[in-house]
């Protein structure tokens, strides 16, 4: 017996329209909204002599968000502008000239509804550091939302907070990809004294480095050829980072038939011919969902470990940045290697070798930011990135590419100004420190730290624990 058909349909609620929607202005909302702050900030509070306008109203990368009526009239209630700080855009944004007209002061939420618009957009847009001036009595609606004061200062003889919205980014990324490593292991200590968490594993006893890495099912379903390539990246990459030389590879791949499984392969065997590192066997499986491993072997008497920096040593990060992001994955995986000749691919897998630094680490899945974080927290310690410092493509945005899979790129640590990490092939540039302090910060040009990850990327600790 189905007893909402017997009582008929439910009945529904009456839902008032909202007041006001949210937006970017146009060029006539724009000017709507500057006359709002006139009469605002000249006229009625008297914070500036004869105009409010300034610099960043001339800025074409400033956007001015407004809420307008939803009555008919299109009015503009309110208004608020962001722009980035920075000549180079590096992630850091500021809001200003926040303004709610009379008309509208005694409607609710209309200066919430703005300033949590302009958080979403600054963070769409790659911030990666929010602030604003505030005035205090305004400062109320700023903490409910979130924001956190950070200084004082007096404007027009007002006083105003400044303050900071937080941003998680590399957080969430952290927390996705390698938070729930120790846990994994329950107090295990993969790679023993010295090698915990590490790019590669030293057999005991002998030269010989293995590592081994599997490629996301959903990326192996929807670019088996890219991930073929991308099984055999990785792991040359994790053999550098422990300063190994690629010996031999094998693979374990599955698919949903023959064909399928065949770009996968032909993935891996271009690869392997690019690096000049042979496929020595492994294992295939069809009938079953996508799936790609690879394990990789490599020799070095000298291996470099993730864990040997000190508090005080320099972070440089060596890295290529030829190329552009592959297609289908903006933002998330840069494609470097695909350019390149064999000649130029063995002399990035020789950087660390050469160099022989007190630590490194492969830039992986957990970014620039999330593999800093892990060399630190191996090395006891944590890390501080200068974000203007760090190289980075003129095709890439810095939130993107501190959080992406570069392709080629090495941290590594080293006293100041002794790196030997160097290629023809690549980038290097001291961009931070090793910090006794746990985490990750990121320093901007004004000196302000701003952290990013607030602890260890694995909770494994110290490798020398």
């Amino acid at each position: 017996m189905e007893v909402p058909a017997l009582m008929g349909p439910a009945p529904t609620a009456s839902v008032a329209p909202a007041p006001f929607v949210v937006g970017i202005a146009d060029a006539v909302e724009v000017a709507a909204y500057r006359r709002l702050r006139h009469d605002a900030f000249v006229d009625d509070q008297g914070l500036f002599d004869r105009t409010d306008v300034d610099h960043l109203d001339q800025d074409h990368r400033t956007v001015v968000l407004v809420a307008r009526a939803t009555d008919g009239s299109g009015a503009v209630l309110g208004g608020v502008r962001v722009a980035p700080a920075t000549v180079r855009e590096i992630g850091w944004w500021t809001g200003s000239r926040l303004v709610v007209g009379p008309a509208a002061r005694n409607a609710a939420g209309v200066g919430s509804a703005l300033v949590r618009a302009a958080c979403a957009l600054v963070e769409q847009r790659g911030a990666l550091r929010f602030d604003a001036l505030v005035q205090e009595r305004a400062a109320a609606l700023f903490t409910r939302i979130g924001w956190q004061p950070t200084g004082r200062e007096v404007l027009g003889g007002v006083p105003h907070l400044r303050m900071r919205w937080p941003v998680d980014r590399y957080q969430r990324l952290v927390d996705a990809t390698k938070a729930h490593l120790a846990a994994l292991f329950a107090g295990d200590r993969p790679g023993g004294a010295g090698w915990v968490g590490d790019d590669g594993a030293p057999l005991a006893g002998t030269d010989v480095i293995a590592a081994c890495d599997a490629i996301l099912p959903s990326m192996v379903e929807r670019d088996p050829e890219w991930a073929g390539w991308c099984g055999v990246l990785v792991n040359v990459n994790d053999l550098t980072a422990m300063g190994a030389a690629p010996t031999a590879l094998l693979d374990a791949v599955a698919g949903r038939d023959t064909s399928f499984v065949a770009r996968v392969v032909a993935g891996l065997r271009r690869a392997s011919d690019a690096w000049g590192v042979p496929i020595i066997g492994g294992h295939t499986q069809v009938g079953v969902p996508a799936a790609l491993s690879v394990t990789a072997l490599g020799r070095t008497e000298h291996p470099v470990p993730g864990g040997g920096a000190r508090p005080g040593q320099r972070i440089s990060l060596t890295a290529d940045l030829s190329g552009g992001w592959r297609t289908g994955h903006t933002g998330a995986q840069w494609n470097s290697t695909e350019g390149r000749d064999r000649a130029a691919l063995r002399d990035l897998a020789a950087t660390v070798g050469r160099a022989r630094p007190a630590a490194a680490k492969d830039v992986s899945m957990a970014g620039i930011v999330g593999t800093a974080g892990m060399l630190a927290e191996a090395s006891g310690g944590g890390a501080v990135l200068d974000v203007a410092d760090v190289p980075i493509p003129r095709l890439a945005a810095t939130a993107d590419w501190l959080g992406c899979f570069p392709g080629f790129a090495m941290l590594t640590a080293d006293d100041a100004g002794a790196s030997r990490m160097a290629s023809p092939a690549a980038t290097t540039r001291e961009c931070g420190e090793v910090t006794s302090e746990p985490g990750v910060r990121l320093r901007w040009p004004d000196g302000e730290e701003t952290t990013v990850v607030t602890g260890g990327v694995t909770g494994f600790g110290s490798a020398a624990a």
